[in-house]
Parts: structure tokens; sequence; C-alpha cells
């Protein structure tokens, strides 16, 4: 199966959303190199980065998942690079 790395970036402007955005992340753990989150008291909103390493499907599910949670918006960058995934991550 070929995979593809890419980044997730969130914007969460009701906190309250992080609790469901949390279990949505932890049912991909096992597609999750890194995750980044930012606070920003200042307009009481968090900007987080997600880098997955997985195939199209699964990154495309997982940005529309976030993104369909209200006040949360999600755009994603992917790499231009497929790689071969020698393990299964589904196990």
């Amino acid at each position: 199966m070929e995979t593809r790395i890419a980044v997730v970036s969130i914007i969460v402007e009701d906190t309250d959303k992080a609790e469901a955005m949390n279990a949505i992340i932890h049912e991909y753990k096992d597609y999750i190199i890194g995750r980044m989150g930012i606070p920003y008291k200042k307009h009481k909103i968090s900007v987080i980065s997600i880098v997955m390493d997985a195939p199209n499907d699964v990154i495309s599910a997982f940005s529309g998942k976030i993104g369909m949670l209200p006040d949360v918006t999600t755009k994603t960058a992917y790499s231009r690079m497929l790689t071969a995934d020698k393990e299964d991550k589904t196990k």
C-alpha cells in the first residue's frame, strides 16, 4: 500500500470541541508521526498541526472528520512523494 506524508492544519475556535477532536485523533494514532498544538489565548483559539504518514484515503477521512466538527477548520498539505508502507498499521 502506498502512503504519503501530509500535514493537517487545524484551527479550533471553540475549546469545548477538544474532547471530540481528541477522540478522532486517537482513532488515527497509528498514522500520526507528530503533533504540535499552540493555544493562542489572545484570540481564544488553538492552532494544531498533525503530521501523518498514511494512504490518501486515510488522510482525507481524518481531515474530513475533524473538519466536520463545529467551529473547527482544517486544511491539508500533501507531499508529492509516495512511499510503500511495509507494515500493516491496522493490526
